[in-house]
């Protein structure tokens, strides 16, 4: 029987109805027995379900991240990932999954693209769509992030996103639209046009409640919302975290007042209402399933592996030297390759229970033929010990033993934590307040190292060596002490099993803390000297190069697309020696090649999560084919691009290329032809398209005859895209579809075209209006290969 919600309202007093608009913890609402609603539990999860702590929380599965999921071109990719991500929420009943994040890639430079699908609307909303009902469909609500204009990080707590009204309903509003059967949405930190984001009237009530006609309830980011009444005038139903805020008290104050009719709040109440009924807390508390796969069970592992393996992306294979033949010696070289990167910074961050490297993946595979050589540098910045540089104390596991202690000396509670990091002040779920810390751990090798320490505070380094530091954050951004607190190390000489340990003094409520410990850095040359000679003595020679937590990160945005370090000397010089080389990119976004003519393959691999290791090795084999396409266009340098700077003037960044983002500035000749365009990917097939049609009806269709002429079965992407005829508008995918074929075999494919990308917004009228009639269809595998044109 369906609750009467409106009752359930009535019955509550005002404060108490303001109460359950802010949440009670950092990831928890408020409980009301009264009217049987029960506690409402969120968790990140963009690339895992992280669970209720921001760090140092339970083991759970490390998924590929977005942008190597969307490469799949897979609705059923993408419902199968929402379908699992249910189920790690359900083995920790968590209610509410904050994800899917659907910004666009505006411009390559933007930190946290790794979180998102793609630089299309149309290909973001609808993979949006599939990854929402997958989950929804088993009872866990999904949250589309981050409502709008919230394309970089640079600023983002201040920063004024200014878009006009067509750009802001044709390009970044249209993936929320496609996808708004979602059960929740989460407003973004910047603000749009002059007003925050949390306080959007326009957007939040009159497009998405209004003229959406969407139900579901509408939250702040962490520590987003500003003020009270023009927030919750605004359309913001519920203010996260709690237990403070500015709602509250001042909230009750201003609907007393007259500033905010109660209705308002009752509005709020009832969507909130609505979201604990549809995930099982409000009335009779929902079941939780048991069992459910482990994160380390071998039915996660096959899907992790098959999952990042089919999103990767076979840019260039000269003479067919992918997949590697399993007679070949590899050399494999880099610091990717040893030290894979399997995730982005920030909130997307879990604890997973390993995370398998190329090197150790290839090398399962093909045993003693694989050659392992490290590679140059590619941070600037240390990061926590990994890898079993530091082991518990205790235990001996990998990782570090924290101690939390009060003002007077007492411990408050004794943490180990495998990553060698720990939360503070955020999600603490102990009584009183953390005063102190002690972090130790044993080293694991013998001679010269650096060690350190992470986090605000003042610092005693009490073993190997008495060494102090003071730690301040540098007021350069939001929430600097959590996602990019300051760090101190020296070097020491060691011996394997010393304790290196250290306290700190806090000096902030809340932030992350840590022990650094890594090998004392090589010479770039004595590095690149290495790979040479174990190119030169090698079949083939794969060279991994990517990105860090560094550039791919929450709160950070590039400042170039190079990669970091000499990686590019070091791909040089290998190209040099080695008969083949074949360079793997593990990095989420777009880098520059310079090396790429002389290089014979190029293997985009994203961040492909905790079986990152297998999946690259079963994508260079052949066991699985790399089968994607590009989800965003490479720029062939910096600045060459249509949309480039993420940094804010005058507190503004004005998106003055309006749609013209992405492939569709390229295509329009407003910036220089691209190294890769979207959709661009070439499998281990090869393809011939015959009988290509337009079909006419209630949507325009297009069908083609496919036909694999590659060696080995293959999937292809057929996509279409549309050239208005206005010369104002861009070109843009208004439709795709996907077949798998085996060799000399046809395949007919049928891919409708979606009507929401034959429509402008016509700013006379404020209202939808339909292109003008002509134009041309373009049947391509991305916008450098046009297979056929269709008028």
């Amino acid at each position: 029987m369906a609750t009467d919600l409106a009752a359930l309202i009535t019955s509550l007093d005002l404060p108490a109805k303001v109460r359950l608009l802010t949440g009670a913890s950092a990831f928890t609402l408020h409980p009301a027995a009264e009217i049987g609603l029960g506690e409402l539990r969120f968790s990140d999860g963009p690339t895992g379900v992280r669970g209720l702590k921001f760090s140092g929380g339970r083991v759970v599965s490390l998924f590929p991240n977005a942008t190597l999921l969307a490469s799949s071109w897979d609705e059923t990719v993408l419902h199968e990932v929402g379908v699992l991500l249910a189920e790690e929420a359900m083995a920790q009943e968590i209610h509410v999954v904050l994800g899917p994040t659907i910004n666009l890639h505006r411009s390559a430079l933007g930190g946290r693209l790794f979180e998102a699908y793609s630089e299309d609307p149309l290909l973001t909303g609808r993979l949006a769509a599939a990854y929402v009902r997958g989950m929804q469909d088993n009872g866990i609500a999904a949250c589309l992030k981050h409502l709008v204009a919230n394309e970089s990080e640079t600023d983002r707590n201040t920063v004024d996103s200014v878009v006009d009204e067509a750009t802001l309903r044709e390009l970044y509003l249209l993936p929320f639209e496609i996808a708004a059967d979602a059960w929740s949405i989460m407003a973004a930190y910047n603000d749009v046009n002059g007003l925050p984001a949390t306080e959007q009237h326009h957007v939040i009530n009159e497009v998405v409640k209004d003229a959406w006609g969407y139900t579901g309830l509408v939250m702040s980011d962490w520590f987003a919302t500003k003020s009270a009444a023009p927030a919750a005038n605004g359309g913001l139903d519920l203010v996260m975290p709690g237990p403070s805020g500015p709602w509250g008290d001042a909230l009750v104050a201003d609907v007393r007042a007259g500033l905010v009719d109660e209705s308002v709040i009752d509005d709020h109440l009832h969507r909130l209402l609505l979201l604990a009924q549809r995930v099982g807390a409000l009335g009779d508390e929902r079941s939780w399933p048991s069992p459910l796969p482990l994160p380390d069970s071998p039915v996660r592992r096959e899907q992790l592996t098959r999952l990042a393996a089919t999103g990767m992306t076979v840019l260039r294979n000269e003479g067919d030297v992918l997949p590697l033949a399993r007679s070949a010696r590899v050399a494999l070289i880099g610091r990717h390759a040893v030290e894979t990167i399997d995730m982005g910074g920030g909130s997307a961050q879990v604890n997973p229970p390993y995370q398998v490297s190329v090197a150790t993946g290839l090398t399962e595979q093909l045993g003693a033929r694989v050659t392992v050589v490290d590679g140059v540098d590619v941070r600037t910045r240390p990061v926590p010990a990994r890898d079993g540089f530091l082991t518990d104390p205790l235990t001996g596991a990998d990782g570090i033993r924290v101690t939390l202690l009060d003002a007077g000396g007492s411990v408050l509670e004794e943490r180990f934590c495998p990553q060698s990091k720990t939360m503070v002040g955020m999600d603490d779920d102990f009584p009183g307040t953390v005063a102190s810390a002690r972090l130790a751990g044993r080293v694991g090798v013998t001679g010269s190292v650096e060690l350190g320490v992470l986090g605000v505070g003042e610092w005693t380094v009490t073993a190997p060596s008495a060494q102090s530091y003071s730690l301040e954050s540098s007021g350069n951004g939001f929430g600097e002490e959590v996602l990019t607190p300051p760090l101190q190390t020296a070097t020491f000489t060691v011996a394997a099993g010393d304790l290196f340990s250290a306290t700190v003094r806090l000096t902030t409520a809340m932030g992350l803390f840590g022990l650094i410990a890594f090998h004392t850095p090589r010479s770039t040359v004595d590095v690149i000297d290495d790979a040479v000679r174990a190119a030169a003595g090698a079949d083939v020679a794969v060279v991994v190069v990517g990105l860090t937590e560094e550039q791919e990160t929450e709160s950070v945005d590039k400042s170039t697309l190079r990669l970091p370090g000499a990686q590019d000397a070091l791909v040089e010089a290998v190209a040099g020696a080695a008969r083949r080389t074949v360079v793997v990119v593990n990095a989420a976004t777009p880098v520059l090649m310079p090396w790429l003519a002389r290089v014979d393959a190029v293997l985009w691999a994203g961040l492909p999560g905790q079986e990152g290791g297998h999946a690259v090795a079963a994508a260079l084999l052949g066991d699985i084919e790399p089968a994607g396409r590009l989800v965003t266009t490479f720029p062939a340098a910096d600045a060459a691009a249509p949309a480039w700077s993420v940094t804010p003037v005058g507190g503004k960044l004005p998106y003055a290329e309006g749609t013209f983002i992405g492939y569709r500035g390229h295509f329009a000749g407003r910036a220089p032809e691209p190294a890769f365009w979207l959709g661009h990917g070439l499998g281990y097939g090869r393809w011939e398209y015959s009988d290509v049609r337009l079909v006419t009806g209630d949507a325009l269709t297009v069908t083609a005859t496919v036909k694999n002429v590659g060696g080995r079965t293959s999937r292809e992407v057929v996509q279409v895209y549309l050239r208005p005829v206005e010369k104002d508008e861009p070109v843009r995918l208004v439709g795709w579809t996907s077949v798998t074929v085996a060799p000399g075999e046809s395949a007919q494919v049928t891919v409708p075209t979606d009507p929401r990308l034959w429509r402008k917004w016509d700013t006379a009228t404020s209202s939808w209006a339909r292109l003008a009639d002509g134009g041309e269809l373009l049947v391509a595998r991305g916008l450098g290969d046009i297979r056929a044109v269709v008028s």
